[in-house]
């Protein structure tokens, strides 16, 4: 981890004073984002007060969402508060289904809501304050040390114990071993797209707020080779124990107050943290990126990146031969990509 120069002590108290304002500001957008939400499902009144509840923004996952909602039911995930962003492919109808899905719907810009932030943090407000919230996108898996036997109550409860207030992860793209327009099948995310890169990830620390920034990966190795510095953000703080006090500044990749972001140092810090198996790479992702260059939604600066999305509709091979296929927690433990393996024994 490379740490940037801590500021003197007048410069602190400018920084902080302006990120306290910063957050004011992200708090009330919320409130303001929250009243263009139409609710299609409101259940959120069978909420109970231990309840871990998940939270997510989305525009046509239906090819994920049964997925999806099975592995965060199965570690504990008891109600879902979902913003739905004009889907077209069913998504919406498929979870107003759902007997614990919350489901509001909007058709405003993606890019204007802080890409889905406002939304979510609309939501946040109302329905997170004092539950241990997971904030992840309809194509995150998490994994953790022992999540296989010890499911989010488990896990929450230890960091309650600790006074650990959440955990960081690193989001892991997947990918298949041909190139990325072969032909969709039947399967998991991980019988799909069994391939990963374990390393190089280099993370550095931004001021003031003390951000993380972890890059590297196969979308760096890839698409951003001759300029690293626009690689993907790679590091998340995804479940966070919530006061209404908090905000997402940049996805969930950085918070405010900046001593939330202290919690996660990306791969090689030996304290507990998970893995987002990212599932970016599912066939269509070539339809997808062609649409993603029409809508401009996805990027502040959507010319940087119109590169990137080009070479996907060109379906490129991402295997190499340093990729490793994808086992389970463990591996990527001894990988030094999640750390905390002993929390739970053996």
């Amino acid at each position: 981890m490379t740490p940037s120069r801590p500021p003197g002590p007048p410069r602190r108290a400018w920084s902080a004073w302006r990120l306290r304002w910063k957050r004011r500001k992200l708090i009330w957008r919320a409130i303001r984002a929250g009243r263009a939400l139409t609710p299609l499902a409101d259940r959120s009144a069978a909420i109970r007060r231990d309840d871990i509840l998940g939270f997510a923004t989305l525009r046509n996952e239906m090819q994920r969402l049964p997925e999806f909602l099975a592995h965060y039911r199965k570690l504990g995930v008891a109600h879902f508060l979902v913003v739905d962003n004009a889907s077209t492919d069913g998504s919406a109808e498929f979870l107003r289904a759902q007997p614990d899905v919350s489901i509001w719907s909007t058709a405003a810009s993606y890019r204007d809501s802080r890409f889905g932030l406002d939304w979510m943090g609309a939501l946040l407000l109302r329905h997170g304050h004092g539950h241990w919230c997971l904030c992840v996108d309809a194509d995150e898996l998490l994994v953790y040390p022992h999540c296989d036997t010890r499911d989010l109550r488990a896990l929450t409860a230890h960091l309650d114990a600790q006074g650990i207030a959440g955990m960081g992860a690193l989001m892991l793209d997947l990918y298949p071993q041909g190139p990325l327009d072969q032909p969709a099948t039947q399967g998991s995310v991980i019988e799909q797209l069994p391939w990963f890169d374990p390393g190089p990830y280099r993370c550095q620390v931004l001021q003031p707020r003390r951000n993380r920034w972890v890059q590297g990966g196969v979308r760096a190795r890839v698409f951003f080779a001759d300029r690293p510095q626009r690689a993907p953000t790679l590091n998340k703080l995804p479940l966070i124990r919530w006061n209404w006090r908090y905000a997402y500044v940049n996805s969930t990749h950085s918070m405010l107050p900046p001593r939330l972001n202290d919690l996660y140092d990306g791969p090689g810090d030996p304290r507990l943290s998970g893995v987002l198996l990212h599932s970016k790479f599912l066939p269509g992702i070539g339809a997808r990126s062609a649409e993603e260059l029409a809508r401009r939604q996805h990027f502040a600066d959507p010319d940087a990146y119109a590169g990137y999305h080009r070479a996907l509709t060109a379906a490129p091979v991402l295997w190499s031969e340093r990729s490793v296929r994808y086992r389970d927690w463990r591996q990527l433990a001894e990988l030094g990509l999640m750390g905390g393996a002993g929390w739970g024994g053996d």
